[in-house]
């Protein structure tokens, strides 16, 4: 096991704490470019924001232990107003701004969001009637009527810092909604400590390859996760320079990239695909600084990153994880070469320990496929509100990922698919990420996803969308061709028997696939 030390210890750390201190050891370097307003902040002008806003939330009323909910695109307005909350004693959850009313609604309601941060156009047709918790509500650079200036919470105030009234392992830092594939959200209750713990679990020896020299680029949103943990507080905890772009834009990234020298990006696999289409294109400089890349949330096709480095000579390093993890369980190496293995997940982080179980609770050897049961300082308290829910995937200890995965004799880590969406052909299980990867892998196809079709014979049949690249016109000859492709390559009950060609598979901003959106076309 190569991964046994943490970057520092995590006890007792608050993520406010943390982020502070950096910001005073580091106070003239640049902390964060926000793209979006172009401006520059060093790590003083970070922390001395973060400490004003918190005195604003304290003497708006934002008391200890009150929710307060951010609902903003990638900004550094989002970034102080989450460091804040905390700071303020705060609990913050966080809302995609692509949210319509249903959503946004269910999500103040079911946390108890007391404040709402937020921007006027995204409030547009939303109407916060019958949300007796919601007390305030703060624009960031537009007016709306019934708002409050999120600037008048920068003022001078002589508000004093609550003491912490639990210590870091009881007090929430964080209330993220996991999006799931059934089923409303669920909010995930993440402790100060889950974060710091999974902060020094990436940045310890033999994990990810970062030093505070380090450029990052972030366009996946902060809301999410990933984004929070692995780009924001991380690069700020490391005293590196984070980039915030506030949505995916390929031309505007392979500008950022030259103009401010990045050296590494966390992604998402179709960004990838993106990225190998812009270098085939011509798009993607050549002189450009990014060591590597970190690949999550979705499962990676490993002939996708063996044509970036091609393309581009970036290195790509896939890791795994979930919110219920803070999010980061396991990562990838990018060195010596026979340890880069982008097929693979990589091998636990320090303190992360897994096992793979069958169908009767039974740990399986190398090679099995089986559920990843997992325990370590990252995973969360549990579900908002949700005792059963909890119970059902937290036990002993333990959370149950729902992911299936085999490992190899060199502990490395695969995923299969997710349990619930295990296609089953005849009784044969077939896993729809297996089939995807090897449909990325013919030249026609730029995107597609594999959901289980009703069948009477079969019980269900893989049925395979598929988007093609340009050049290429849907046809039964090329269906054919699809289905054979795969067929030479995996067993016969993984051949998708039915291909629908649609001009875009649905995703989530993480870039999930939303299968049940999928499964819609055959109702």
């Amino acid at each position: 096991m190569l991964r046994t030390q943490l970057y520092a210890d995590p006890a007792g750390r608050f993520v406010h704490d943390v982020i502070l201190q950096s910001c005073r050891r580091n106070n003239s370097k640049t902390a964060l470019t926000d793209t979006s307003c172009d401006r520059r902040f060093t790590f003083a002008e970070y922390g001395s924001l973060v400490e004003s806003l918190a005195r604003g939330l304290i003497s708006a009323g934002l008391a200890p232990g009150e929710v307060a909910a951010i609902f903003l695109p990638n900004s550094w307005e989002f970034a102080i107003t989450y460091h804040a909350a905390t700071l303020a004693g705060g609990i913050p959850t966080l809302l995609n701004p692509s949210y319509r009313e249903r959503e946004i609604r269910y999500q103040l309601e079911n946390s108890g969001a007391a404040f709402l941060i937020t921007d006027a156009p995204l409030l547009e047709g939303i109407n916060f009637a019958g949300l007796p918790g919601l007390r305030r509500v703060f624009t960031t650079r537009h007016e709306r009527g019934g708002c409050e200036d999120f600037a008048s919470l920068l003022r001078p105030t002589s508000a004093k810092f609550p003491e912490a009234r639990q210590n870091s392992q009881e007090t929430l830092a964080a209330l993220p909604y996991s999006s799931g594939t059934t089923g409303l959200p669920k909010g995930v209750m993440l402790s100060h400590y889950n974060l710091v713990a999974n902060v020094y679990q990436i940045l310890g020896p033999n994990a990810a390859i970062l030093t505070p020299d380090d450029v990052m680029l972030c366009f996946l949103p902060l809301y999410h996760i990933y984004g929070l943990t692995v780009a924001l507080t991380l690069s700020l905890t490391l005293g590196s320079t984070l980039v915030l772009m506030p949505r995916f834009d390929v031309q505007k990234l392979c500008t950022l990239l030259i103009q401010e020298g990045v050296t590494m990006m966390p992604v998402v696999p179709p960004a990838i695909n993106a990225l190998c289409q812009a270098a085939e294109a011509g798009i993607f400089p050549k002189n450009h600084k990014v060591r590597w890349i970190k690949s999550g949330a979705a499962p990676l096709a490993p002939e996708l990153a063996r044509r970036l480095t091609d393309l581009t000579g970036i290195i790509v390093n896939q890791g795994y994880g979930m919110t219920e993890a803070s999010p980061v369980t396991h990562v990838g190496y990018n060195a010596p070469p026979e340890m880069n293995r982008p097929a693979s997940i990589g091998q636990p982080l320090a303190l992360t320990d897994c096992r793979v179980l069958d169908m009767n609770g039974e740990e399986v050897a190398p090679g099995e496929q089986g559920e990843l049961v997992m325990r370590g300082p990252q995973i969360m308290l549990g579900y908002w509100k949700e005792p059963q829910a909890t119970a059902a995937v937290l036990r002993d200890g333990w959370y149950f990922s729902g992911d299936i995965v085999r490992s190899d004799a060199d502990g490395f880590y695969y995923v299969l698919d997710r349990s619930k969406e295990m296609i089953k052909y005849k009784g044969f299980p077939v896993a729809p990420a297996e089939v995807e990867s090897v449909l990325l892998e013919h030249p026609a196809v730029r995107d597609c996803g594999v959901i289980a079709k009703p069948d009477l014979d079969a019980g269900e049949i893989p049925c395979a969308f598929i988007v093609l690249r340009e050049g290429f016109t849907p046809s039964d000859a090329l269906a054919k061709q699809l289905r054979d492709f795969v067929a030479d390559r995996l067993a016969h009950h993984k051949q998708p028997r039915e291909i629908r060609f649609v001009g875009a598979v649905p995703r989530t901003p993480s870039g999930k696939i939303l299968r049940r959106e999928l499964r819609k076309t055959f109702s």
